[in-house]
């Protein structure tokens, strides 16, 4: 069995909770509501940035260079490409990337960028390629289970579901899995199963917390009036 199966396993009831998850089931029968589904486009898009800054580090800690190489492909699809068609998606829902800007995180947002950054910046590289699987496996794995059930009639929702459940989506994870089986043979595997744990049940906080629309910490200031 490979380690990420094992990773896998060890976060099974996670996983299953994503999948049952009334914002994720909401999806993919169609009937979630708007505005629930534009407060997570709001948030994942502060995710966006600090993920490439994941990507970025591990970039400069990645020991080999075909995996430096790679690292930096994805950082730069991540802010380049990955970015400009999630404001293309999120203007599809009547969101400006003037609002995209304005958002503040809620604690959850904070509180998974925060552990993924602190793991890429201080644990081991093990930890780092842990920490990252759980996010592109984990939609990957939900978006393949939705497809599997027949697209919803809603255009914009089922497009999520076509982009994540997609080929290129899929060789995305096929690479991070085996990212973590190759960091596995000289990582620790307690502290690597650890970061995955956590990344999962962040995951998970993570549709929660838009299920709940959560508010976010800080409220942008409404510049005064004059006159």
């Amino acid at each position: 069995m490979a380690f990420t199966d094992r990773l896998r396993e060890a976060a099974g009831p996670i996983w299953a909770a994503q999948h049952k998850h009334p914002f994720v089931r909401g999806i993919g029968e169609g009937s979630l509501d708007p505005r629930k589904f534009r407060h997570y486009i709001r948030q994942d898009y502060l995710f966006l940035i600090e993920y490439a800054r994941l990507l970025a580090l591990g970039c400069a800690r990645a020991p080999r260079l075909d995996e430096m190489g790679r690292f930096a492909q994805l950082a730069e699809a991540v802010l380049g490409s990955e970015m400009e068609l999630h404001r293309s998606y999120a203007a599809d829902w009547g969101i400006s990337t003037g609002e995209l800007e304005a958002e503040q995180p809620t604690a959850t947002t904070r509180a998974y960028t925060d552990f993924l950054l602190r793991t890429a910046t201080l644990a081991d590289y093990g930890e780092l390629a842990a920490a990252l699987l759980p996010c592109m496996w984990g939609y990957h794995e939900l978006a393949v289970g939705l497809a599997s059930r027949g697209l919803p009639s809603n255009e914009l929702y089922s497009r999520w579901i076509g982009e994540y459940a997609g080929a290129e989506f899929g060789e995305l994870t096929i690479w991070c899995k085996a990212l973590t089986n190759a960091a596995a043979e000289t990582s620790d595997h307690r502290r690597m199963t650890d970061a995955f744990l956590t990344s999962s049940g962040y995951e998970l906080a993570f549709w929660e917390a838009s299920w709940r629309e959560e508010t976010p910490l800080h409220q942008p200031e409404t510049p005064a009036r004059t006159g």
